[in-house]
């Protein structure tokens, strides 16, 4: 348990700004400096994440693979896992990168699991998603433009 806290740790970094006004660039690279730390032995297809909370705060993670495919983690769920067991309860962004031997060859889109992660911990309308090459080159769309009509903890509020 201690080696897991440590490795949750070291993934927490401060963020300088946050809300609407943050700093696009820095989170992306983030997500390109935690992308050699993902495990892909199979696919060889390394993704890494950054996710901004309202705390200020950017946890990061990257994808891990097992030899069991179901039994692997993408590296969003992992960075909104490790946000989480910080007691983050609130995304504002979250910054994507991925490409086959650590590179960033093309945009890599959230999986349909990983957008309802994420929807778990946001208000879909105002979180931000930006699927990135590099610092310069992203795509920049709301969750609620990734995952319409979404279904979320508000819907079991009765």
């Amino acid at each position: 348990m201690k080696k897991f806290l440590a490795f949750i740790f070291l993934f927490v970094v401060e963020a300088t700004s946050f809300g609407q006004d943050f700093d696009r660039k820095n989170l992306i690279q983030r997500a390109i400096d935690t992308q050699p730390k993902s495990y892909a032995p199979y696919s060889h297809y390394n993704v890494a994440a950054a996710v901004l909370c309202d705390s200020g705060k950017i946890y990061t993670g990257a994808n891990i693979e097992n030899a069991s495919y179901p039994a692997g983690d993408c590296a969003e769920k992992t960075a909104i896992t490790i946000a989480a067991l910080a007691g983050e309860r609130n995304l504002v962004a979250i910054a994507i990168v991925g490409g086959p031997n650590e590179t960033q060859a093309d945009y890599c889109a959230p999986c349909g699991i990983c957008r309802q992660v994420m929807r778990e911990f946001s208000n879909p309308e105002k979180m931000i998603v930006i699927i990135a090459k590099n610092p310069d080159d992203y795509i920049e769309k709301t969750l609620d433009e990734l995952l319409p009509l979404s279904f979320g903890p508000d819907n079991l509020k009765k």
